[in-house]
């Protein structure tokens, strides 16, 4: 069944090639397998991989961006749709009403945030909807060990983690999201 997958990721210019391949391939996966793209509207980084990925294979693209934001990460105008907001907080719940999964890719202190939000928000039972965290060449294998961390200090319960789940491929990420 095609789903609003949203995907949170990097705007940076700056990373390593193989995550650019990461994110073309998941814009790909997408489009193949009728999922609709939501993410933060941006043609810079792996979000704009991600996106120009997706339109590359025929698939939808829905981009949601601040107004303050546009001209900063060079907003992807060729989305089928881009949603302009005021803030950021709107523009976290527009992607987030929108979405049926969410998909975490590479990214910095944005990504972080969102990543922390989404799994927050499913724990207070604010939404059910399945998160992947994808972890190509360990990249998130720091943060992870965090979470642990925060589970055997008893800083948060053992049950945040059945909240996401992790893969270091973009096929089973993406069956993840459909089985979910």
């Amino acid at each position: 069944m095609p789903l609003n997958i949203c995907v949170y990721c990097s705007s940076s210019t700056r990373v390593e090639p193989a995550f650019g391949e990461v994110a073309d391939e998941v814009g790909m996966r997408l489009a193949q397998a009728g999922h609709t793209l939501v993410y933060g509207g941006g043609s810079t980084g792996l979000m704009g991989r991600v996106a120009r990925g997706v339109h590359a294979h025929g698939g939808h693209v829905i981009g949601v961006i601040p107004e303050s934001m546009k001209s900063v990460e060079i907003a992807y105008l060729d989305s089928d749709e881009l949603i302009e907001t005021k803030t950021m907080r709107e523009r976290k719940h527009e992607m987030d009403e929108r979405a049926d999964a969410f998909l975490i890719l590479p990214g910095g202190f944005g990504t972080l945030e969102e990543l922390s939000e989404v799994i927050t928000h499913r724990y207070l039972k604010f939404h059910d909807k399945p998160i992947v965290i994808l972890n190509p060449d360990g990249f998130y294998d720091h943060l992870l060990g965090l979470f642990e961390h925060f589970i055997e200090t008893g800083m948060a319960k053992d049950v945040y983690r059945e909240m996401y789940r992790v893969t270091d491929s973009v096929e089973v990420a993406l069956d993840s999201l459909s089985l979910c």
